[in-house]
């Protein structure tokens, strides 16, 4: 007997929860927290609004299933000396360039709890445990992963949510070049003072 070496086909629900998630991520991203609604998403989704609720609750839980996220952070033990933000500059850089969930969270969590609270939470979980590891201080590590989410948040908002000219025209590897140094210099550098 023959066997097939073809994947099982994708379960019907398993088609529905994927069409629900990319229509809820592009509403998301286009129209916010506040504005998208669930009709909205089920429409771009070819689906009955009530497909929508049975497999998510409501919009809250909606909004977190699109957003689940995971950076895919490098492992910090992996990192060469003194290339760490260099590292992470490229590292967000291509992630915003491939991943329109970050800027439906972005836009979300700049106006609205739930979108904040994840983006909390990506922080406490993700960027934080790599702080920890590359700074000289631990104890200093929140406050340092909180200068690097501002700079690499604060690039994001103009570029990719606000979409300010200058910063939409500048190439990534000079984008990188500008930010990695103080980037590295938040993560490494002697604590300046009281």
């Amino acid at each position: 007997m023959n066997e097939s070496t073809s994947p099982a086909p994708a379960r019907r629900s398993d088609v529905t929860r994927r069409a629900i998630l990319e229509a809820a991520r592009e509403r998301f991203a286009a129209d916010g927290y506040e504005r998208a609604t669930i009709r909205a998403i089920a429409q771009q989704a070819k689906i009955d609004p009530s497909m929508v609720m049975r497999y998510y609750g409501n919009k809250e839980g909606l909004f977190a299933a699109a957003v689940a996220i995971d950076l895919k952070l490098p492992d910090a033990a992996s990192l060469p000396r003194g290339e760490e933000g260099r590292t992470l500059v490229t590292h967000f850089l291509d992630q915003w360039e491939r991943n329109e969930v970050l800027t439906a969270l972005l836009r979300v969590g700049a106006t609205n709890d739930a979108g904040a609270e994840r983006m909390r939470g990506i922080f406490s979980d993700q960027l934080l445990p790599l702080a920890r590891r590359v700074c000289p201080d631990p104890e200093q590590a929140p406050a340092r992963a909180a200068l690097v989410s501002a700079q690499l948040l604060g690039l994001a908002l103009t570029r990719y949510v606000l979409r300010f000219p200058p910063a939409v025209h500048l190439h990534p590897e000079e984008i990188t070049a500008w930010l990695a140094p103080t980037v590295q210099h938040y993560l490494t550098a002697p604590h300046p003072g009281p």
